[in-house]
């Protein structure tokens, strides 16, 4: 018998985890941490019965009230994602699994909830039936995933080789097919890494990204014979920038070369004349990258002495640690209002939980209901958020600063309310407050 399970029930689940410890026998401990596995595997299960549950009750909702069928459904991704705390575009990853899953592959879904799948897994493979009409995708979903001892032991790869060679078999026309419209998805991408650098990636089809990559290490090894000091490494990057830019390469291994671009610099003056605040550098379209002052001067320097076409706009925090606002009487937010949204906002749609870039410049409180056209009714959202909160029930308005930064409470069709606070200005600490009361708090100095 199916039974239901409520959110009482599983809080008080997890406050008996929270308090609890495992065996102190090594036996144990370690089928602690399997059932645990089983655990979290069959929560996924459920999370993903519930949110085809809930698309649904949505659903007739709205048809109740005359949404339009096209519009139907707009937004609940966007919930499910602020309650399972991810982003807009993994919520809507997460749903469409839970619709397939529940839909056409029954057996993934019961060993899901068994534990002999991760979540995971099952998105792997219902990412590699994609492309097979329902009734293949069944076929495969019963000869991978019916038997639970047929995945004892399998390993991921193991098991995707499977999926793919069975999708092979039954409709190779397909495979080819999602080949060829996977060549209209070649993009590049740029992405921050570790001290102060980026990865800049292209996505294209194998043999342009084998030739490309062939002609730079053939170029690259040919400057290592003829003497050039830098590493292979040092080569290849320096003449991929050289070819997409135009520019000069510098030709030394210290640095590389500099580039015409504007960077915004967001940083105290205390740390441009000399001070030790981190600063904040990002361009149009990129997320901003936190680097210490000492680099900060260093771009500016060196954009300087190698007389490059180089801009850097300079945003001061004031000493609350808040960026100075901008107004318009205008509906439309300025270039410049949106530059100053990107910025404040590291770059970052302003959702909770949700890391893609800015694309669209917002009014929290609606200009059709009187907002503002200011930045401080104003954030930087994805596009998917600027349209998911455009669905029936859900609002939006600024509750105040929080350490003299702006806090906007997002509320679903459900009345759950979610708080997001913009980023702190880099070289910015935020203070610290203990309970030194019923009700009372003391600032650490």
């Amino acid at each position: 018998m199916t039974s239901r399970v409520t959110e009482q029930e599983i809080r008080s689940f997890i406050d008996r985890l929270s308090d609890a410890r495992g065996p102190a026998d090594a036996q144990g401990q370690i089928d602690v941490i399997g059932a645990l596995e089983d655990l979290k595997s069959a929560a996924c299960a459920v999370q993903a019965e519930t949110a085809v549950a809930y698309d649904a009750t949505r659903r007739s909702a709205q048809a109740a009230v005359g949404v339009p069928v096209a519009r139907r459904g707009r937004g609940v991704a966007a919930e499910i994602a602020l309650a399972r705390r991810e982003s807009p575009h993994r919520g809507q990853v997460l749903l469409g699994l839970a619709k397939v899953l529940h839909s056409e592959m029954p057996h993934t879904l019961a060993r899901l909830r068994d534990g002999g799948l991760s979540e995971f897994r099952a998105m792997l493979i219902a990412r590699e039936t994609a492309c097979l009409e329902v009734e293949h995708r069944m076929f495969v979903d019963e000869e991978i995933c019916a038997d639970p001892a047929g995945l004892e032991g399998v390993g991921t790869r193991e098991l995707i080789g499977r999926v793919k060679r069975l999708v092979a078999e039954l409709d190779p026309a397909a495979v080819v097919k999602r080949a060829r419209q996977a060549e209209a998805d070649r993009n590049v991408t740029v992405r921050p890494a570790p001290d102060t650098m980026a990865y800049l990636s292209g996505l294209m089809p194998v043999a342009q990204a084998v030739a490309a990559y062939a002609s730079l290490r053939k170029d690259a090894e040919a400057a290592r014979a003829a003497g050039d000091p830098r590493s292979l490494g040092q080569l290849m990057s320096d003449l991929l920038l050289a070819r997409v830019t135009g520019v000069p390469d510098t030709g030394t291994p210290e640095s590389a070369p500099a580039v015409p671009v504007t960077v915004n610099i967001t940083m105290s003056d205390e740390s441009l004349a000399g001070g030790h605040g981190p600063a904040e550098a990002s361009a149009d379209g990129v997320a901003g990258e936190v680097i210490p002052a000492e680099v900060a001067r260093h771009l500016i320097a060196s954009a300087a002495d190698a007389e490059v076409i180089a801009w850097f706009r300079c945003l001061y925090r004031n000493h609350l640690g808040r960026l100075v606002a901008m107004s318009s009487k205008q509906r439309l937010h300025s270039r410049a209002m949106g530059e100053f949204l990107a910025i404040r906002g590291a770059g970052i749609c302003a959702s909770p939980y949700c890391d893609a870039p800015i694309r669209h410049n917002d009014h929290i409180h609606p200009a059709d209901h009187g907002g503002a056209t200011s930045t401080d009714n104003g954030q930087g959202l994805c596009e998917a958020c600027n349209h998911a909160k455009q669905a029936p029930g859900w609002r939006q308005h600024v509750v105040g600063h929080r350490r003299d930064r702006q806090q906007v409470e997002t509320i679903t069709p459900t009345g759950h309310r979610y708080t997001s606070t913009a980023p702190a200005p880099p070289g910015w600490r935020e203070p610290r407050y203990v309970q030194v009361g019923p009700g009372r708090y003391g600032l650490i100095a």
